[in-house]
Formats: C-alpha cells, structure tokens, sequence
C-alpha cells in the first residue's frame, strides 16, 4: 500500500486539522488586532475598506479565503487568488505622515498580513486544546506557504516552521506602532456591527463581549502592552476561557456552524462534502468527523 499525498485540500493534511477547528474564531479576531500593529497595513485596511463599519464582514470575508483555498478545489482556490490580486493590484495606501503612496500589494505588506494569520491561527489553536506536535506545528507553516502565493507571495520567502515565524516577528517589532487607526480597528473589534446575514445573532451580542475580550488577551504580551486597552489579567484564565470557548463552539451542529459563512463560501462547502464523500471518505460527522483517520477511505493498492 502507499500513503496518499497529504495536499492542503486533504483531511490527512494539518491544515485541515487547524482550520476545521472552531478556535479559528478567536485566531481570526486576534489576527486583525495582530495585524493592525503595522501602521502601513492597517491604514490600507482603514482606506481600502468597509472595515470601519463592518468588522466582521471583514473577518467574514477572511474565513470565506481560508475556506476556498482549504476546502475549494484547486481550481477554486486558483480563481479566488487571481480576483484577490487583482483587487490587490489596484489599490493604493496613503501614508499621513510621509505623504508617501504605498502598493496594497507591496510584498512586505502582504507577508505581515499572512504570517499575522496563520501564526494566529496556529497558537490560537494550540492554546485552546488542539493537540498538535512541534513537527505538526513546523508541518503547518510549511503547507500555508501555498496560501501565501494566492495573494502574489512566494513560497520560498514566507517563514515555514515556528523557529522562522518567531525569527520574523522578533525582526518586524521595531517596525510596529499603535494608530489612532489601530486603536479604532481595537475598538470596532471589541464591540462590532452585525453584518444583516447575522442578524439572527443580534439577542446574544452581549455575549460577544468576553468573546472580543478573550481574543485581546490571546495576544502575545508585547502587543497587549504597545496597545494597553484593557487591564491585565492571568493568562491561565485566558487558557481556560479559550478551552471553554472551542469546547462549546466545536460542539454545534455543523448545519448551524455553516450560517456564520457567506452563501457562496456554504455552496463551496456542499461542493466540497459531495467531493470528498465521492473519494470513499465517511462524512457521517460532517468535514470535522475526518480528522478521524478511520473515516479516511483505505490507501489505493499497487
């Protein structure tokens, strides 16, 4: 028998197991606070975008990408990084302080805005109850170097284990500063607008604030003490509240997990569920039933 490849899109990758866990919604919020630390970053968001006025149809929107490029099919996840380029392409940052225009698509900018991600995804993860081993974590980084070429990076420029990722931020941290931009996309992040196809999450809004609260205090402690918002308190507490909070969100029905998508983004999950389930995989439990590799069909014979 022979091992069948492990690509991105593949329950047998790790990618799956990150990205189909439901911590990625702490990840997601905490990678917008991350990335907003870099003052030319966060000002093309704050230009170039309704981020203002819609913060989670910004984080929406990122969890549709992951989606594609993780679930989609190659072909999918192909078109997807051209129409994302190509907005990319066109786009212009003003600098206020310089005058100085600066590209959207600025390869600097664009490798601060993955590494925020998937790190953030990663330890996130980890830190919430997803078992995985040091060479899992490296294997990880090493597999969204893929992602990071739909938005026009290379991989061989992207850090591809925890040793480069942490090597990377240690280099950029002189570079970062809190905006009165940064400060603002905090806030917003903090208490944001419901975007009209979440309405129907409006009566527990409340409730999203220890969740805003739980995804400040994920942050590294170099970058809760640049934006000093919110006081301090013990990290075991934040270790458990992320414990508790990817407990309860992994346990909701994957039917009702889905209305947190955009339309398009739950098609390409049905289309994805059909796929897998044509390939001899069991989707009894739904895509997170297949991090069981007893629900992964039997390796082809030669």
């Amino acid at each position: 028998m022979v091992a069948m490849e492990a690509t991105v899109q593949s329950p047998q990758s790790v990618t799956w197991q990150v990205h189909i866990d439901r911590s990625m919604w702490v990840g997601g919020v905490r990678s917008l606070m991350l990335q907003a630390l870099h003052p030319i970053a966060m000002r093309g968001v704050w230009q170039n975008s309704t981020f203002q006025t819609d913060p989670i149809g910004r984080l929406q929107r990122t969890a549709d990408f992951v989606g594609v490029v993780t679930w989609g099919t190659p072909d999918e996840a192909d078109e997807l990084g051209r129409r994302v380029r190509g907005i990319h392409r066109a786009l212009r940052v003003k600098d206020p302080d310089t005058g100085r225009l600066h590209r959207v698509d600025d390869p600097e900018l664009l490798l601060w805005v993955h590494c925020a991600e998937v790190y953030s995804y990663l330890e996130v993860a980890r830190r919430s109850g997803l078992r995985l081993s040091d060479a899992q974590a490296d294997r990880y980084l090493a597999e969204q170097r893929r992602s990071a070429t739909y938005v026009g990076l290379h991989e061989q420029d992207v850090p591809g284990s925890v040793a480069e990722m942490e090597a990377y931020f240690a280099d950029m941290r002189p570079q970062l500063k809190v905006t009165p931009e940064a400060q603002g996309a905090v806030r917003f992040l903090l208490w944001p607008k419901l975007p009209h196809e979440m309405r129907f999450l409006r009566p527990g809004k409340p409730l999203y604030v220890p969740f805003g609260a739980l995804c400040y205090y994920s942050l590294p402690l170099w970058a809760r003490r640049m934006y000093g918002m919110l006081p301090e308190i013990p990290q075991p507490l934040v270790s458990a509240g992320l414990r508790s909070f990817r407990l309860a969100m992994n346990s909701m029905p994957e039917p009702l997990h889905d209305k947190s998508f955009q339309p398009t983004t739950r098609r390409m999950l049905a289309g994805a569920r059909e796929r897998l389930a044509a390939e001899g995989y069991d989707l009894g439990r739904g895509l997170a039933g297949l991090r069981d590799p007893r629900r992964w069909p039997e390796p082809s014979r030669v």
